[in-house]
């Protein structure tokens, strides 16, 4: 069974770039969002098997809509693991902290990414 990924990131080249690795390397399904607005119906819509979410974006940022989701019974347990070009250490465990699976570095070799996100939850 394939997965199904929901990025969610502001920026149409990551965003795209993402997708076509996932489906490409690893033969996922993946939904895409541009916006944290967007992210969460989506989220709650396609009920994916994990989200990959920005850090920086307008309006919503990535900790705020990972929170959102958390409070809404509908995506509460799906795993989000965060993407960021913020590489100091303070950010790192702040993103930590808020309890996502894992912590994403940009850029992100497309050719790997499907093998960090399985390895970070866990999956075969």
């Amino acid at each position: 069974m394939a997965r199904k990924i929901l990025i969610i990131d502001d920026e149409d080249d990551i965003r795209e770039v993402a997708a076509l690795s996932l489906e490409s390397v690893a033969g996922w399904e993946v939904i895409k969002a541009s916006s944290g607005a967007q992210g969460l119906a989506r989220a709650a819509e396609h009920q994916p098997d994990a989200i990959l979410l920005d850090v920086m974006m307008p309006g919503m940022d990535g900790p705020t809509t990972f929170r959102e989701l958390r409070n809404n019974q509908a995506t509460a347990r799906i795993p989000v693991l965060l993407l960021t070009a913020k590489v100091q250490g303070s950010d790192q465990r702040r993103f930590a902290d808020l309890g996502v699976e894992a912590v994403l570095l940009k850029p992100f070799d497309p050719m790997t990414l499907s093998t960090q996100i399985a390895r970070a939850l866990g999956w075969k």
